[in-house]
C-alpha cells in the first residue's frame, strides 16, 4: 500500500495521482468496450429474431391460414395437367380453368413457405417441411396441419405468450386459399369484341350530333339563309 501511495513529496504524490487516472481511465475504456460489443451483439442477436419470426409467421399464415374447404395441396403442376390425355382430366383439371390457376397458386406459395421453414425453422419444423417437400416433388397431396401447429407453439414460446390449453381443441389448418386472380381470359375494354370501337364511335357521334345543331342554329339566325332572323 505504501509503494501504491507514496506521500513523502509533492512530485511522488502527484506521479502517484497520475498512476491512478491512468488506471482508471484505462479501465473505464475497457468497459465502455466491452459494453459496445455487447450492445452489438445484443442488437444484432435482435434483428436476427425479429427477422426468423416476421418469416415464420408469414410461413405459418401461409401455411395454416384456412379451417375449411380444402386443406391439402395438390402437387400437380401446369406441364403435368398439359400432358394428361382430354379424357383424363375432367373440367376442373382443365389448366386454363380458374379451379386449376388457384391450386397451382396455393402450391406456389405453400412451396415457398415451406423453403422458408426449412432455412429458419427449429429441427422439428424442419423435419417437417423436408416431409412436405418430398411428398410434394413425389407428387402426394401434402398436408401442413402438423407443421402449423409445431409453427404455432414455436411462435408463442418466442413471444413470451402463455401456451394454448390441451383441453381447447384447435380445428385442422391447412393453406391460404389464394385468389386465381388473372388467370381468365380478359375481355375488351367494351366488354365485347369491338367494345372499345363502339366506345369510341360513340363518342363521335356525339360530337358529331353537337356539331349538326351548332349549324342548323346558325343557318336560322342568318338571314342569307333564310332563316328566321331573316324574316322581316
Amino acid at each position: 500500500m505504501r509503494s501504491l501511495l507514496d506521500l513523502s513529496s509533492w512530485s511522488a504524490l502527484l506521479t502517484t495521482l497520475g498512476s491512478l487516472v491512468a488506471v482508471s481511465l484505462v479501465a473505464v475504456g475497457i468497459r465502455l468496450v466491452f459494453m459496445q460489443t455487447l450492445q452489438r451483439r445484443r442488437e444484432r442477436e435482435n434483428r436476427q429474431i425479429n427477422e426468423r419470426l416476421k418469416t415464420l409467421i408469414a410461413a405459418y399464415k401461409t401455411l395454416g391460414g384456412s379451417f375449411t374447404g380444402e386443406l391439402v395441396v395438390s402437387p400437380a403442376h401446369l406441364r403435368d395437367l398439359r400432358s394428361m390425355q382430354p379424357g383424363d382430366a375432367g373440367e376442373a383439371d382443365d389448366p386454363t380453368s380458374a379451379a386449376a390457376e388457384r391450386r397451382r397458386r396455393i402450391r406456389d406459395a405453400v412451396e415457398a413457405a415451406l423453403s422458408d421453414v426449412i432455412l429458419l425453422g427449429t429441427e422439428e419444423q424442419v423435419g417437417l417441411a423436408a416431409a412436405a417437400a418430398r411428398d410434394m416433388v413425389a407428387g402426394r397431396p401434402v398436408e401442413t396441419a402438423a407443421l402449423v401447429a409445431s409453427l404455432r407453439v414455436f411462435i408463442r414460446q418466442a413471444l413470451d405468450l402463455e401456451p394454448i390449453p390441451a383441453s381447447l381443441v384447435i380445428p385442422a389448418q391447412g393453406p391460404l386459399r389464394v385468389a386465381a386472380g388473372g388467370g381468365g381470359k380478359r375481355e375488351p375494354a367494351g366488354g365485347r369484341p369491338g367494345g372499345g370501337g363502339g366506345a369510341g364511335g360513340a363518342m363521335a357521334g356525339g360530337a358529331g350530333m353537337g356539331m349538326g345543331m351548332g349549324a342548323s342554329r346558325g343557318a336560322r339566325d342568318d338571314p342569307a339563309a333564310g332563316g328566321e332572323g331573316g324574316v322581316a
